[in-house]
């Protein structure tokens, strides 16, 4: 990510940022559930800007409620994504100016904390969708409609891998809408967004799809956001977009923002997302996904140059040991080109499709390794929960970053044996180096260069040799560090 974006969390208060969610009952193209406020679409408008959004806002806003989150003091105890590593509620790699819209100030923190965001009914009996970053952990959940009824909402599951949450209230009769899941909206159609701005209560701008597959917003493997430009801010966190028709095609999450306030670039979870893991949270409390225990990475061209490969497929960094992958022979420099068949475009791609495999099924994947292709087939596990995951990734060896060294120079690192074995350890990096550039500090250990096991610093003295022999400008290094592994490319130079 450039340093100069910014995703803004579009909760307000001690809310975070994240992905949104809806649930259950949910009907399919055409016409809504019996009793839905938008049960029978609209008719489509002319081509061109409508006259007046009134019509569709008018029969949809009932259904949009505010929500109000109280939790005990303490920093990030409302809204923790659940997803990164040192536990302060924002999302690893996202930069340090969103830490202002994701804790609570230092004299505000002895008090409760309370945050607002956004939510849509999605049944007439009250199970109303929202954004797991709005309700974690919340200890009073408030839901207000839009003719100011009040009332106290309980969850019904969360899912911080796609942050849709659901929680039900108390009722019956309660105006509801509906989601649009086959009909994909385009880039230029015209959609509305209807939310709690800034706990203003119900507002409604409007705008057009901007962009369809946006990656990269959250963190998330599982979400392509679709990109609006109707303006959402801080409080529209888990409400619904909607089309002409009156059908929900998206819920509001995340805002690019380099001030805080809406710019006009605004990303929404998909219809088809929200309903189905919605659904699953209405029907099992949760969502469950495949899992073959393997951390994969994308191939850029850098590491394809290093592997002597076309762009394309995921890269095998880490193997989880006693998990699935390990068991049915997957190592790490592996590259999977299909899974089922199907082909991988990258990192993300496999774990999505990974996900979708039931418990216990056979995933076959094709790799290449060592220049080779080979098939392995893997029986999938079930997915840790993300916050387990989070912990896994904290743990392993501590990074050792002691001592003097041997073979200074090769690729800027002076090198010295790793007393556990693992490979050989970086006890200092030349400063302007392409190693230093790519983040390669002392204490990492390099276990592998390509897929070849590396025990020395003349392990890895030969290797470099080899690419330079074979016109390569780059070696492959599998680097440990903290208990996790990723592969990094690195020039070899003139030699």
């Amino acid at each position: 990510m450039r340093k100069n974006r910014l995703l803004a969390n579009v909760a307000v208060g001690a809310a975070a940022l994240g992905l949104a969610g809806a649930g259950g009952y949910m009907a399919r193209a055409g016409a809504g559930p019996s009793g839905a406020v938008n049960a029978n679409p609209l008719p489509s408008a002319a081509v061109g800007a409508p006259a007046s959004f009134a019509d569709v806002i008018q029969r949809v806003a009932p259904a949009v409620v505010s929500i109000e989150v109280e939790g005990k003091a303490g920093p990030q105890r409302i809204g923790g994504f659940g997803q990164d590593g040192d536990g302060d509620g924002v999302p690893d790699g996202l930069p340090p100016e969103l830490r202002r819209f994701f804790q609570q100030a230092p004299e505000a923190q002895a008090r409760p904390m309370r945050g607002a965001g956004s939510g849509f009914f999605i049944s007439a009996d009250g199970y109303v969708v929202t954004n797991n970053h709005v309700v974690a952990g919340a200890d009073k959940i408030t839901v207000r409609t839009a003719d100011d009824r009040s009332f106290t909402a309980r969850v019904i599951g969360r899912d911080p891998a796609t942050d849709i949450a659901v929680v039900k209230v108390d009722g019956s009769g309660l105006p509801f809408v509906s989601f649009e899941e086959r009909a994909k909206p385009r880039v230029g159609d015209w959609v509305v967004a209807v939310g709690n701005p800034f706990n203003l209560g119900g507002t409604a701008t409007a705008g057009i799809v901007s962009a369809l597959g946006r990656r990269n917003v959250s963190g998330s493997s599982y979400v392509d956001f679709m990109q609006i430009d109707a303006p959402i801010n801080r409080g529209n966190s888990g409400g619904p977009t909607f089309d002409l028709s009156g059908r929900v095609v998206g819920v509001n999450t995340a805002i690019f923002s380099p001030s805080g306030g809406s710019v006009g670039i605004g990303f929404d979870i998909p219809a088809d997302v929200v309903a189905s893991v919605s659904r699953d949270l209405i029907s099992k409390g949760k969502v469950t996904r495949g899992f073959i225990g393997a951390l994969v990475q994308e191939v850029t061209p850098e590491i394809a140059e290093g592997l002597g490969v076309s762009k394309g497929g995921a890269l095998v960094a880490e193997v989880t040991p006693g998990g699935p992958a390990e068991a049915a022979g997957l190592r790490p420099g592996d590259l999977v080109l299909k899974a089922d068949g199907q082909p991988i475009k990258d990192g993300s791609d496999l774990t999505r499709q990974v996900s979708r495999v039931h418990v216990g099924d056979p995933i076959r994947l094709d790799i290449i390794r060592e220049g080779q292709p080979k098939t392995l087939t893997i029986r999938s596990g079930l997915r840790p929960s993300e916050d387990a995951l989070a912990q896994n990734a904290k743990g392993g060896a501590g990074s050792d970053d002691g001592g003097g060294g041997a073979g200074a120079g090769l690729l800027g690192l002076k090198l010295a044996p790793d007393g556990q074995g693992r490979g050989v350890r970086i006890a200092g990096v030349a400063s302007g180096s392409d190693a230093a550039q790519k983040g390669l500090r002392p204490g990492d250990v390099i276990e592998r260069v390509g897929q070849t096991a590396t025990h020395s610093a003349t392990d890895l003295a030969q290797a470099v040799a080899q690419a330079r022999k074979d016109g390569r400008k780059q070696v492959l290094l599998l680097v440990g560090r903290g208990g996790q592994h990723i592969f990094v490319p690195v020039e070899v130079g003139a030699g």
